[in-house]
């Protein structure tokens, strides 16, 4: 178990399928499609399992505060999917450990460049000021996404 310790909060290499994460993760499913409909790209458990994606959990006291996961896509890049702060976490700087890990990992996996998908409405509006502040860019569509109206997209080069 690979855990790292930020004030206080845990992030531990971790099962997207496992039960303690299920609801956090039904949650966050839920949220995106009310507002993004069939732009929501976000991984369910069995996408989050698989064999190209790493998913790590975030603890706080003992409860689980947040998740996030680094997908590989082709040689030398890597896209942030699917972080989630707990409702009951947000603003307390889950988000940003999180990110700040799945950073590391890419910079010590030799990425070149780190992507994201994220959405334009309110709700998003936090992860997107976070990964502003975090140094990523505006960029076009990558991998197999298109644009619309609901997505907007990320790059950070590393």
């Amino acid at each position: 178990m690979q855990i790292l310790k930020d004030h206080e909060l845990e992030i531990r290499l971790d099962d997207p399928a496992a039960s303690h994460v299920s609801d956090l993760l039904a949650h966050h499913l839920r949220e995106l499609r009310s507002v993004m409909g069939e732009h929501a790209f976000a991984l369910d458990a069995s996408g989050l399992s698989s064999p190209d994606v790493t998913f790590w959990t975030a603890w706080r006291d003992g409860d689980l505060a947040g998740f996030g996961a680094l997908k590989q896509l082709e040689a030398g890049r890597g896209e942030v999917k699917s972080m989630r702060a707990a409702p009951s976490a947000r603003g307390t700087g889950v988000g940003r450990a999180l990110l700040g890990h799945i950073v590391t990992e890419a910079r010590a996996r030799g990425y070149e460049a780190l992507h994201l998908e994220t959405g334009t409405a309110d709700l998003h509006a936090p992860a997107i000021a976070l990964y502003r502040r975090s140094g990523f860019v505006s960029c076009g569509p990558f991998a197999d996404y298109d644009a619309s109206e609901h997505n907007q997209f990320m790059v950070l080069t590393l």
